[in-house]
This record gives C-alpha cells, structure tokens and sequence, in this order.
C-alpha cells in the first residue's frame, strides 16, 4: 500500500460524495497534485498521511519546499475527505433538528478532522489561570499562528496585487485555494443562517482562542456597526444556539477587533470569568421585566437580564445611543473631538437557563499627550506584557498574549533566581519588584510569575475601563446611568 492508496481509502471512508468506484479517479486526483514515484513515510493519522503527500509532492518537484506551497497544497489534500459546502450544510440543518448540540458537534468536529482548525498548532499555546480581584483570569501565550513564510515575503513584491477575497472574513473564502500572503481555505467550509432577512455564515476560527471559538460574519463585505440590527442578532444566535455566547467587537479603532472592515460577530462554547463576574449594583432602567446592574468587573459593564428578547434590545440601544453623546471632563471622558467619535459598546449576549443576559461594556478610545496608545488602553508601565487592543475576548477577560513572552519569561524566571539569562530590559522594572515582594526559588518562580502575569492583565483591564472599580469611578458610572433613567 502506498500513501496515496491510503489516503483514497480515507476519502471514500469520510465523504460520502465518494464510494469505492471512485478509486481510480480519486488515485489519479492525488498523482496530479504530488506526483507518482512513492514517498516511504510512516503515517498512523490522517493527517499524518496528508503531511505525508505533501512531503511527496516536493520529492517529485511537484510543489516548492516552502511553508506557503506546504500550506495551501495540504489543505487541498484535505480538501478531498471534506463534503462540498452544500452537503455540510444540509448534514448540519438536518441534525440541527435532532438538536443545536448535535449540529455544531458535527460542524466543530468536521473542521477538526478536516485540519481547518488547526488543532496541532493551538496545542502549543501557553494556558493557565489567575487568582485576581476579579476571579481567576485567563491567561494565554499565543504560540499557534504559524511565522511569516520568508519565500513569501520576498516574492510578494513580485506578486500581481489582487482584491479577491475581498477581506479573509468573506464568504468567497470558502473553498479558496490561497496565495502568497493569503491562508489557504480549500477546506474551509461555511453554514449558511439567516439574521434578520440577512444571509450570514457561520465558521470556527481556524487558530481557536477557546473551544468552538466561532465566527458569525455578514455575506455582504461592510464594516462593522453596533446598533440596534446588532444587538437583534447577537440574541438571535444565542436563541439558535443556546449553549453558546455571542458578542461583537467595537466599532471603533483602539477598542476594537483586528477586523473593522467586514462585519461580524465571536461566539462559542465557553464561560468567560466576566460571565461569573457578580453584580456589584442593581440599577432601575425603568423596563418591567427587566434587571440591570453594574458588575464588579475592571471595565464598566451594565448587565441586562430578562426572559424576553426585546427587553434587552430596547435597553441595550438606549445605553448605546446615551454613551455616544455622553461626556464628563471629570474623568477624561468625552464623546466626541471636533468631529470625530470616541464612544461605542462591546456587547456579549448569552443564555442562564431560559433567561437572556446581555453585558453591555462602555468603550472609549480617546488618546491624548500622556497616553498617545489611548487614555482607556494598557498603559506604558503594562505594555512589557501587552500592547496590543483590548478585544472582545480580553474584554471577558481570557488575555491573549504575544509569542515572545514565553522565551522572554523563562529569562525574568532565571533573572528571579540569579541564573544566566538574556532578560528583555523592558521587563527590569516589573521583575525586580517580584525579587523585594519574594523570595523566588528555582521551584516557586514559574507560579510566582504567572500570579503575576495575572495581576498585570488585570491592570490591563482596568486601564481600559471608562470608570474604575473605585468610588469616584462608580460615582461618575451611576451620573451617567441618571442620564438613561432621568432620575
């Protein structure tokens, strides 16, 4: 047996587009693409197997050995053992109707199996928990997104520029093979759904931040919005799909996503340490049926809770509409500059048993002289651990922090205990305040340097609240929730 004969009895085995009749054709399919004089490479998995063909094709010159060719020719193997778009879509509606649970179990499975999320890769990711005034933290060192190819960055001065796909959240993604400089999506299959009269698609996040991390993205290429039509959908989903939130990034550059130019909304099958945040006050919006509150939690965030959608609509887009025009000097807080706005919502909708919550959380992103990054943004002192946008998934409070601080804390851990190390001068502030508040040794400094990562995301967060946790800070919060209630 041979690679390519075992891998065309995986496809037959795995989609039912094809039967054993096929096999020929489909030998053939595989000999185009990685040539015919055989690779002996052990393969015990699929995707060993698919790893393997790949490593064929370069042996039989059928594709350069760079990361990019690599890339797009294996998710076009794979692309073999996955049903077409509308076989995926009919599968997962027709589960859909046994249950919500049993038709993302098989989407989420499929884009396991399939290897368009990229299991192997986020296994490497850093992850551990916490302990913060706020509840345990999340704290993950992103190491998944694989380095940028150095072939491709020096042929993609020669590349004939394109804009298709327009953005790598539109559909047209779907089934596309990739370039230089774009991910390869032979794979990658969308479901289709329906949110207010609108088609939308529905996909997981190849390099997921948390389980079934998903993707809900607007067919029409537009930017992102908070409004009233948001707030709509994001209950819309959870009511589709009651085991999972949903929330929407920001709509504004500094507070919001990476993505601004094509709208669309997260979700998946997770608590975030927001989500158990209490609340700390209750507040009287004026809505029967409706409770609302502050939550203890280091961005100003208004939870709504009631067992009819609408409630939450309505609430939501008057706190919304109240905070696009609300300022107070008193605490740097000002809607607009000349022109230009400053305020915007980031909203997360999920289900507690038949209830609706929805966590509104206030976002402004001024800058100013002293804090060019923003006034509501991690401050320099932090910025050794995190620089980057405050995003809907730190805003729950999982921190998504970059590569290099898992090279660069063994260095402050060996820095801790007096070893050789090449510690990052930027990080010499923050560890020589761990040596005077310590006593680090070679078998506490690893726990000693998470607790206090945590402690420093934490300070990120608040950074990033409009009105602290302090009582000047819940003071302007409560003058700006009289403005709602004209109490």
């Amino acid at each position: 047996m041979t690679l390519v004969s075992d891998f065309v009895t995986q496809i037959i085995a795995k989609n039912p587009m094809y039967a054993e009749l096929d096999r020929l054709y489909l030998v053939n399919r595989l000999y185009q693409l990685v040539g015919e004089t055989p690779l002996n490479q052990p393969a015990e998995t699929l995707l060993d197997q698919a790893a393997g063909l790949v490593a064929q094709a370069v042996a039989n010159g059928k594709i350069e050995d760079s990361l990019t060719d690599r890339e797009l020719l294996q998710a076009a193997i794979m692309d073999f053992v996955t049903p077409t778009p509308a076989l995926v879509n009919q599968t997962f509606w027709n589960k859909y109707q046994v249950s919500p649970t049993a038709a993302t179990d098989y989407f989420y499975q499929l884009s396991q199996d399939n290897d368009y999320i990229k299991t192997k890769a986020i296994a490497k990711n850093v992850v551990f928990s916490a302990a913060t005034l706020y509840g345990d933290l999340e704290i993950t060192i992103n190491l998944s997104k694989p380095e940028k190819d150095p072939k491709a960055i020096a042929a993609a001065q020669h590349q004939t520029t394109t804009t298709y796909p327009k953005c790598q959240l539109c559909m047209e993604n779907e089934g596309y093979y990739g370039r230089l400089g774009y991910p390869a999506r032979s794979n990658h299959r969308i479901i289709r759904l329906t949110l207010g009269g609108q088609t939308w698609g529905f996909q997981y996040s190849p390099y997921a931040y948390f389980t079934e991390h998903a993707i809900f993205l607007a067919q029409e290429h537009r930017p992102m919005a908070i409004n009233q039509r948001t707030f709509t959908n994001l209950l819309d989903l959870v009511t589709t799909f009651p085991t999972y939130f949903v929330g929407s990034n920001a709509d504004l550059p500094i507070v919001g996503g990476s993505m601004l130019t094509h709208d669309h909304y997260q979700g998946g099958h997770h608590t975030f340490p927001m989500m158990k945040a209490p609340v700390l006050q209750q507040v009287d919006l004026g809505i029967a049926g409706l409770t609302a509150g502050i939550v203890k939690w280091p961005l100003a965030t208004l939870r709504l809770t009631s067992n009819e959608p609408e409630k939450l609509i309505n609430a939501a887009t008057k706190i919304t509409n109240a905070w696009r025009g609300y300022s107070d000097d008193s605490l740097d807080i000002r809607a607009f500059t000349g022109d230009t706005p400053h305020h915007t919502v980031t909203p997360i909708a999920y289900r507690q048993g038949d209830a609706y919550v929805l966590d509104v959380v206030l976002r402004d992103n001024q800058t100013s002289e002293k804090y060019p990054d923003g006034i509501f943004h991690p401050h320099q002192d932090v910025q050794h651990i995190k620089k980057e946008n405050i995003g809907l998934i730190e805003v729950m409070g999982r921190a998504i922090l970059p590569a290099r601080l898992k090279t660069e804390m063994h260095d402050v851990e060996a820095y801790l205990v007096d070893q050789p190390n090449q510690m990052a001068a930027y990080h010499k502030a923050w560890a020589d305040d761990l040596k005077a508040k310590y006593q680090p040794t070679p078998d506490n400094v690893q726990s000693i340097v998470h607790r206090e990562i945590g402690v420093v995301f934490a300070r990120v967060l608040e950074d990033a609240g409009v009105y602290k946790q302090t009582a000047a800070g819940l003071a302007g919060f409560n003058r700006f929730i009289q403005t709602l209630t004209n109490k």
